[in-house]
């Protein structure tokens, strides 16, 4: 799972404080669901959405996520992330993803075999 550790949700951010990016990972980094590792990059390039996340693995299906909230979304993206996880192909069937993932998918990108 990649996070952007770069966003700022549309708001300022003073001097040293963390960005909600920032604090999303940190947050999401507990209780992550076993299997699942955790990377910051620096931009998903959706900053007019909200902290946005990135599910991707060998040979499936790549989602990115966003309008998440760093106080609210962990609960939400540990769901995703473990089904996302569970499904062979990455494609996890839309009724089964969190309400969040069904209303919130920035983009849906194909394996690289199937380019």
């Amino acid at each position: 799972m990649l996070v952007c550790v770069k966003c700022r949700r549309g708001e300022p951010v003073a001097g040293d404080s963390l960005r909600p990016g920032e604090r999303l990972h940190a947050a999401l980094a507990n209780g992550l669901p076993d299997g699942v590792t955790l990377k910051p990059v620096e931009c998903l390039s959706n900053c007019s959405h909200g902290c946005s996340i990135a599910l991707r693995a060998p040979g499936r299906w790549s989602f990115v996520y966003g309008n998440l909230h760093e106080d609210t979304a962990v609960e939400i993206v540990h769901d995703g992330a473990a089904k996302y996880r569970d499904a062979p192909d990455g494609l996890v069937k839309w009724r089964e993803r969190p309400e969040h993932f069904r209303k919130n998918c920035i983009a849906r990108i194909p394996p690289m075999r199937d380019v």
